[in-house]
């Protein structure tokens, strides 16, 4: 850095001359010092205050910590995989198992008769009772246990001598003690209040009910199986939308043997065409992958024709290629950089920013439960103008701003997907942002708090699966717990090709 004082500065005009040019281009070069270190410091200050907002309490007790992963651990090991739940099933009328286990004798008992008819098939005789069997289910009300027996009567013939009795019920997992309501609670319990499996075990001991953690688990990758086929019949109803909303999130998934974990990923695809009226029922199909790369949204999106709604991820930018899946970009991810900015540092470009995106929701909200045509028109005559004028705005300021700021970055980020931005302008079944996927995910973000982890690729699976019935559910307004009831109860004695009667807006009033 120069140090020139007035004592011993040159006297000739050269010497003067060269002087002033070495200072401008040290002032030149202390220029872009600053400007540089200011970007520096915007970035660290917004990188600060994005972990403020994300911070939560963390228990420090590593022992816990570890306790915790290794029971999850071991609950997924426990899982069966579709394989072996496929090994294991038993022909469509099970017989009981050879050694049942006793179920606790404090439960209350609700007898279940299986008659038959009163005359003998074989003679036309008329049949007397000489016996009976009694096979046990545990079951699971809201509040209460109980155990339902399902008595058999036997029935001799007087003439024959022919035995006749009523076939055994099927039950959902075969050999399994578990009724409908106790599935569909410990999945829920599981995937929608996030209660893992050892959790769910001690709390079923306070009610005098010794369940194992391995028990809990042999149910869950049981019921998943049962629910497999449903699932693909609702990735098909979500798949077959013109719009779909996509977005995934990291889940950490446990390296059995390496004491580690790597990153998996919950996919979802959202169907929703409530914001436009369409008639179409909402729904949410999730998959899970073992990692980000492109080709799994290729993959599940493989028969999908119409426009995506998402970030911009460059995962997807692949699928736009060649016309059949358009792109729509997200406002809200646009929005939430200048929403970080100002947060942090209460930059009035990023004010600005954000009150005229504001703007263009208040349009949205008029526009609710419109048909396409209303709401393509109004936010042509409405929307159009405001967006010609942030455009230009957004170039002007970018102009004005050091390339590396923070500000920059956000703006760039808008304008380089400016044709997707203003695609919802053009169609009226496309919304403004992709928050439909956003909500969906919130669920797994809770889950994934208490979870820690995934205990292997598998477990990513049957998440997904799960998830996406829950979520449908949801979607539709009905009671998971009492939607996953009725369908594990009646799944497998359903005709396989009539399973979209089992999808929740096809039930009705039989979930009352």
């Amino acid at each position: 850095m120069l140090d020139h004082s007035q004592t011993d500065l040159p006297t000739d005009a050269s010497a003067l001359r060269a002087l002033l040019i070495e200072s401008r281009a040290e002032n030149a070069r202390l220029r872009t010092t600053v400007v540089h270190h200011q970007a520096l410091i915007d970035k660290l200050k917004l990188q600060l205050a994005r972990l403020r907002r994300m911070q939560f309490g963390r228990s420090s007790e590593k022992v816990t910590l570890e306790i915790e992963q290794l029971e999850l651990l071991i609950e997924e090991l426990e899982t069966p995989t579709p394989a072996q739940v496929k090994a294991a099933a038993q022909p469509l009328v099970p017989e009981s198992p050879r050694t049942p286990r006793k179920l606790p004798e404090h439960l209350p008992r609700e007898p279940v008769v299986h008659e038959v008819s009163c005359t003998c098939a074989t003679c036309g005789g008329e049949l007397r009772k000489v016996g009976e069997d009694i096979s046990e289910m545990l079951e699971f009300v809201p509040e209460h246990w109980k155990v339902i027996q399902h008595i058999r009567p036997k029935y001799a013939c007087g003439a024959c001598d022919t035995l006749v009795q009523a076939p055994a019920p099927i039950r959902p997992i075969a050999k399994g003690m578990a009724g409908p309501g106790l599935l569909a609670h410990v999945l829920v319990s599981k995937y929608a209040d996030h209660l893992p499996l050892y959790r769910q075990s001690e709390i079923y001991a306070r009610a005098g009910v010794e369940l194992e953690r391995s028990t809990l688990a042999d149910w869950v990758g049981g019921a998943a199986a049962l629910l497999a086929p449903l699932v693909e019949v609702l990735g098909r109803h979500v798949l077959s939308a013109g719009k779909l909303h996509a977005d995934d999130t990291p889940v950490p998934v446990l390296s059995p043997g390496l004491g580690r974990t790597k990153t998996g990923r919950l996919w979802t695809y959202v169907r929703d065409d409530r914001p436009w009226a369409g008639e179409a029922a909402p729904a949410v199909l999730f998959r899970y992958s073992a990692d980000r790369k492109g080709e799994h949204p290729r993959m599940h999106l493989a028969t999908f024709q119409g426009s995506l709604q998402a970030d911009g991820y460059a995962g997807f930018h692949h699928l736009y290629d060649g016309g059949k899946i358009r792109e729509a970009a997200c406002w809200a991810h646009v929005r939430r950089k200048f929403f970080d900015i100002h947060q942090a540092n209460g930059s009035p470009v990023a004010q600005e920013a954000l009150e005229r995106i504001g703007a263009l929701y208040d349009i949205e909200r008029d526009l609710k439960g419109k048909p396409p045509n209303v709401r393509c028109a109004q936010r042509q005559a409405r929307a159009g103008p405001l967006l010609d004028q942030l455009r230009s705005w957004l170039h002007e300021c970018l102009a004005r701003l050091s390339a590396k700021s923070e500000l920059a970055g956000a703006i760039r980020y808008a304008t380089s997907r400016w044709p997707a931005l203003l695609r919802y302008c053009d169609d009226g079944t496309l919304e403004i942002d992709n928050n439909a996927a956003e909500r969906a995910l919130r669920a797994v973000a809770l889950g994934r708090k208490n979870y820690l982890f995934c205990g292997s690729d598998e477990g990513g699976e049957r998440a997904a699966a799960i998830y996406s019935l829950i979520g449908t559910a949801k979607l539709n307004g009905i009671d998971p717990e009492a939607y996953l009831r009725h369908v594990i109860g009646n799944i497998a004695e359903h005709p396989a090709s009539q399973l979209d009667a089992l999808l929740p807006w096809n039930l009705g009033s039989q979930l009352g």
